[in-house]
């Protein structure tokens, strides 16, 4: 049985389990108000990260965090006077937590996220300014395995976006064999260098 906790801070970790990113405090007030009280305990807890250097503060969930949702999912009480259909969902998701606890890879359900959002959180991550140029021989290897093709399609229908801008690296001595082979191939010209405008 997971540790207790209100329903404030249960669904604060619910909101960050689903949006599977750094929230903004703001972003998260959005959906759930959650208490000086409540943020230190979770953080105490390790369930989550809070980066209170920044302003607004900035919220994560952590692997233990995701696991004692899951965990809250199959025993956790329901909040008083729930629905039908509030039993009758949760009861679903219980069965949904079930099965994936038996194949092993019930984190990995809730980390994963589509492929053109992880490019785009690796390249934050990354950047030190906005619209900062990065390798693709950086971005590729953060990418949980995903296929080149697979990746090299996500690539193009983001550049046509107009908001992602690629380009070929102008000093060709300087590139290694890893930016030869992270390299899009648009036309008959590699492009070895990405970079994106603020979504």
């Amino acid at each position: 049985m997971p540790e207790k906790f209100g329903a404030p801070e249960r669904a604060a970790l619910m909101v960050l389990m689903l949006e599977n990113r750094k929230l903004l405090n703001t972003e998260l007030k959005d959906q759930v108000r959650l208490a000086k009280a409540g943020r230190e305990k979770l953080n105490e807890a390790g369930l989550i990260h809070t980066d209170n250097t920044v302003t607004p503060m900035v919220h994560e969930i952590t692997d233990e965090g995701i696991s004692w949702c899951l965990s809250d999912l199959v025993s956790g009480d329901l909040p008083p006077r729930s629905t039908s259909h509030a039993r009758a969902t949760f009861g679903l998701l219980k069965k949904f937590v079930l099965h994936h606890q038996e194949r092993g890879d019930l984190v990995e359900v809730f980390r994963s996220r589509d492929l053109e959002s992880l490019i785009r959180s690796v390249y934050e991550d990354l950047a030190v300014e906005p619209q900062d140029w990065i390798r693709l021989a950086r971005i590729r290897p953060r990418l949980n395995g995903a296929d080149k093709g697979e990746v090299d399609v996500a690539l193009v229908k983001m550049m046509k976006t107009g908001t992602v801008h690629f380009a070929p690296e102008s000093n060709t001595k300087v590139l290694t064999a890893e930016d030869h082979a992270a390299a899009l191939r648009v036309g008959s010209e590699d492009l070895h260098l990405v970079a994106m405008e603020e979504s």
